[in-house]
């Protein structure tokens, strides 16, 4: 283990040469809410807007090292892997294909080819990543090419841990929680890694999707396993699979030091960040600190450092995102409301409608020969205890209604 470390700080000491140390940033609005020392590590000011610059040139310069006659690399990646072994096979003049889901966001695909330039193609296969990794395994191996894995690697997972490298440095002393993101597990197993390798107290907490809960699945069966169904939102972190390797490292932590959360509540956290600290994040980025809600009792008065592992938001996501965080939070609902097929029934239902309550969508289907109709009707409001009041006027009425707000058949064919 000491090797590892010493490995670390070296590839740590050769990035400098690439690109500065990411800063740690203590953050006053997270500490004062939680009643800790929050500092941020913010991954989402390295060149390529993630940590996994990281991970990618340390592989890559191995790589070379050993096989200067090398010019092919090969990666597969939602994203943020694919930026870095771009931003990489510039640096190295060396070709790269890079193979991305279908559904990765426009704004990282175009990033990609930013970073890249003429030294990489991009090929867009699979709707999600274990797809998109066949994919370009396969490809590997019929062209032979060099295959660059975004986490079950050990020159990656060595990489990462330059994370923990640069915040021991930048910390006057070692923090008392480390808060770090789980997706592949190359990060975590870094940075795991590390720690266990340099001795001390820093408690590491793991914190995963709920939609892409691998790690949790992989130490209760003792194995990597394959998620049935992965959420895909939080795309920096939606693997269905652990790495072996990640896996191998990560096998001894203790499976209560790792929390899960939802989809929705992370959409609050990244709207929370980007309104009140100017900060942008992508879903995966935001994990760390989301997670911060579910511990408070842990962190109190401690020193937390909490990776933000990515920035690569795309915009055009961001309706989703407030959609996600109001029904969430409780303040908007969406409701199939049986009305009366007689004049003054809409009225009679629209003065029920408190003064902080909104209509953000209405559908009306009136059938003739039914004496009512269907409305979908979504409602915006600015305390959430309000729908409670509009359910029992609704109710006292004698409106006929469904709350379909968490029905997730029914949301997803009609919201």
């Amino acid at each position: 283990m000491k090797e590892f470390a010493q490995n670390a700080r070296s590839a740590e000491k050769e990035m400098r040469k690439v690109f500065p140390p990411t800063p740690v940033q203590h953050n006053a609005h997270l500490s004062a809410r939680y009643g800790a020392e929050i500092w941020l590590k913010r991954e989402d000011l390295s060149p390529v807007r993630s940590y996994k610059i990281r991970g990618a040139f340390n592989a890559m310069r191995k790589t070379l090292a050993d096989d200067p006659s090398r010019t092919t690399f090969v990666c597969a990646s939602a994203g943020n892997h694919a930026q870095g072994v771009a931003y990489m096979c510039r640096h190295f003049d060396v070709k790269g294909v890079i193979f991305m889901p279908v559904t990765t966001p426009q704004q990282k695909i175009s990033k990609t080819r930013i970073f890249g330039g003429d030294n990489i193609e991009i090929s867009l296969t699979g709707d999600y990543f274990d797809e998109t990794l066949k994919a370009a395994q396969s490809f590997c191996t019929e062209k032979g090419a060099h295959f660059l894995s975004p986490f079950d690697d050990t020159d990656v997972i060595e990489g990462q841990a330059s994370v923990a490298v640069e915040l021991l440095e930048q910390l006057p002393k070692p923090p008392d929680v480390i808060v770090l993101p789980v997706g592949g597990g190359g990060l975590s197993a870094g940075v795991f890694s590390y720690f266990k390798a340099i001795g001390g107290n820093t408690q590491l907490i793991f914190v995963e999707p709920r939609g892409g809960a691998n790690f949790t699945a992989a130490l209760r069966a003792g194995q990597p396993v394959a998620l049935d169904r992965v959420d895909t939102f939080v795309d920096g972190a939606a693997v269905a699979k652990l790495g072996e390797n990640t896996f191998d490292v990560l096998k001894t932590v203790d499976p209560t030091s790792i929390l899960t959360v939802s989809e929705d509540r992370i959409c609050a956290t990244i709207l929370e960040m980007l309104n009140i600290e100017g900060v942008v994040l992508e879903p995966a980025g935001a994990l760390a600190i989301d997670v911060l809600q579910d511990i408070q009792q842990i962190i109190r008065g401690k020193t937390v450092v909490c990776v933000t592992s990515g920035g690569n938001f795309d915009f055009e996501r961001l309706p989703e995102v407030k959609e996600r965080s109001q029904r969430y939070l409780g303040l908007k609902k969406y409701f199939i409301l049986r009305l009366p097929q007689r004049p003054g029934a809409l009225k009679e239902f629209l003065n029920m409608l408190g003064a902080q309550d909104d209509i953000a969508r209405f559908e009306y289907l009136k059938k003739s020969a039914r004496n009512f109709g269907s409305v979908l009707i979504g409602i915006e409001t600015k305390n959430a205890d309000n729908f409670k009041d509009l359910k029992e006027r609704m109710t006292q009425a004698g409106f006929t209604y469904r709350d379909i707000t968490e029905d997730e058949l029914l949301s997803e064919f009609l919201i």
